[in-house]
């Protein structure tokens, strides 16, 4: 009969537990409360992030539209007027010449003429 104990010695050796299946035998260590305790508060961890994810999304989504509707058009309407401001500048340096700033004749902008003196 040695042989027989031998083969179920081997037999419980190969069984193979999940992760789950030990930890739910671990439980019976301990105490009903700290069970029950255990249990609620991973409850609601779950259910405080399943929250926090759900509001997380909302916000999200309300700032990503929000900006689309109300920061877009600016920037583009921006870009497009200094582009016009670009080809009107390109323009008047192929009018006037490459010496010319815009301004006019020729001056630096911001330039005044100076004050001619009457006697």
């Amino acid at each position: 009969m040695p042989e027989i104990e031998s083969l179920e010695d081997e037999n419980l050796d190969d069984i193979e537990e999940t992760l789950a299946e030990r930890l739910i035998g671990l439980t019976e260590m301990f105490p009903e409360s700290v069970r029950s305790g255990t249990t609620a508060v991973s409850k609601r961890v779950v259910s405080g992030t399943k929250w926090l994810y759900n509001v997380t999304g909302k916000t999200v989504w309300m700032l990503s539209t929000s900006f689309v509707i109300l920061a877009l058009p600016v920037i583009f309407e921006v870009e497009r007027v200094q582009t016009e401001e670009a080809q009107l500048q390109q323009q008047r340096q192929i009018l006037l010449g490459p010496g010319s700033t815009g301004s006019g004749m020729g001056l630096p902008p911001g330039y005044l003429p100076p004050q001619q003196q009457r006697n």
